[in-house]
């Protein structure tokens, strides 16, 4: 079953500081229709968020009888300097409000918290669910579009696809890029894209805008047209007290027996080990390195984004002290923000310094002005991992 899947996100501007409304899906340009007539969004009580063009920022909630509403989310926090969640200010009509910033263009991922339990911004209909609770979008534009925008460019397809697992025993889906052009008669590499812990396979479309950021390549000519295949990489319940030790045979066993014959099948594809290449964030890394670099029969390039082991030296020690491993890699990136270097990070600073050590070729790179989060997903797909693929 195949069903183009189109549904991305879109932010509207106004043409003033004062008054600017929320989102209204109109269109997905950076710029899109205005609402020159400071309309509610369809169904919410206040506008929420609202973005200046000055890039100030206020949310509000109207709850009456709520005694504390803060504000919280990582990306959101980092993004203001801030260590703990933000309170906002009650108005005598049960209004809550709170404006922060000036703040860089990007998206960025909030939540409220209300009376000490986390909720998304019920006023905002950008909202995601590839966590518990759920999220919601902040979208500050710029004055042009940004590298992971809908620009006027030739648009690649992102198709779903539901397919039977005979190895999970269920129904499961996939996502699929095919670059603008697509034509059977030409054979295309693959890259596996998956994300990290609890998120979907629409994960990477819809917060990664994988296909905007790789659309915007090829047309700078910066990336080889490929295709991009989003499996959903949760195999066995993200907190089963043995979720480690089942997850990678698992999601082996999917790849090879599932995903990658569906692919081939699907599409005119390079289906040999020099057409493939691996890649996930956080999770999806950490499979990244103990599937990918264990199969170098299936994968020649992988991106290990946000991920890493601590103990790299034994879990990857087959491949640490394979003599031929520059060889069989064609290119292998670590990467992460620069917000999650002392944190999490530190599983890709013991993934890097153990292939420094091995001798074994690699891109290291930590970059942009997130943490663990899209900012710094999205920036590592555009400014790393599709450039440097098959080159």
């Amino acid at each position: 079953m195949k069903r183009i899947y189109s549904q991305l996100i879109a932010l509207l501007l106004v043409g003033n500081n004062w008054v600017q409304a929320q989102q209204a899906h109109v269109n997905l340009d950076w710029n899109p229709q205005k609402n020159t007539q400071n309309l509610l969004p369809f169904g919410a009580s206040v506008i929420s968020p609202e973005v200046r063009d000055d890039h100030t920022v206020t949310f509000r909630l109207k709850a009456p009888d709520a005694r504390a509403v803060l504000l919280t989310g990582g990306p959101m926090l980092l993004a203001l300097k801030a260590k703990d969640p933000i309170p906002f200010q009650k108005s005598d009509d049960g209004l809550w409000s709170l404006t922060v910033g000036p703040l860089k263009p990007d998206m960025y991922v909030y939540k409220f918290i209300i009376d000490g339990v986390q909720v998304v911004d019920p006023n905002n209909t950008l909202t995601g669910f590839n966590d518990q609770p759920g999220y919601s979008n902040l979208v500050v534009q710029g004055d042009g579009p940004a590298y992971y925008d809908a620009k006027p460019v030739p648009h690649g397809a992102v198709t779903r696809h539901i397919y039977h697992s005979d190895v999970l025993n269920g129904e499961r889906e996939m996502y699929v890029y095919t670059p603008p052009g697509y034509t059977p008669k030409k054979k295309y590499p693959v890259l596996y894209l998956m994300g990290g812990s609890g998120e979907l396979a629409s994960g990477w479309a819809l917060d990664g805008r994988a296909n905007f950021i790789a659309d915007n390549l090829i047309a700078e000519g910066k990336m080889v047209p490929m295709l991009i295949a989003m499996p959903n990489n949760q195999v066995v319940h993200r907190n089963d007290p043995a979720h480690t030790e089942k997850t990678f045979p698992l999601l082996e066993e999917e790849l090879k027996k599932q995903v990658i014959p569906l692919i081939d099948k699907s599409y005119s594809t390079r289906a040999d080990r020099k057409g493939r290449a691996l890649a996930g964030l956080s999770m999806g890394g950490r499979h990244t390195q103990l599937v990918g670099l264990k199969n170098l029969d299936l994968f020649s390039a992988f991106g290990v984004l946000s991920a890493g082991d601590l103990e790299t030296e034994k879990v990857s020690a087959a491949f640490l002290n394979d003599p031929a491993a520059n060889r069989k890699v064609d290119y292998l990136l670590v990467g992460q923000g620069t917000g999650e270097v002392e944190t999490i990070g530190k599983r890709a600073v013991a993934l890097h310094e153990a292939l420094q050590k091995h001798t074994i070729k690699h891109d290291y790179y930590v970059g942009g002005e997130g943490a663990h989060d899209w900012g710094t997903w999205r920036h590592l797909l555009y400014y790393k991992l599709l450039p440097n693929l098959w080159r």
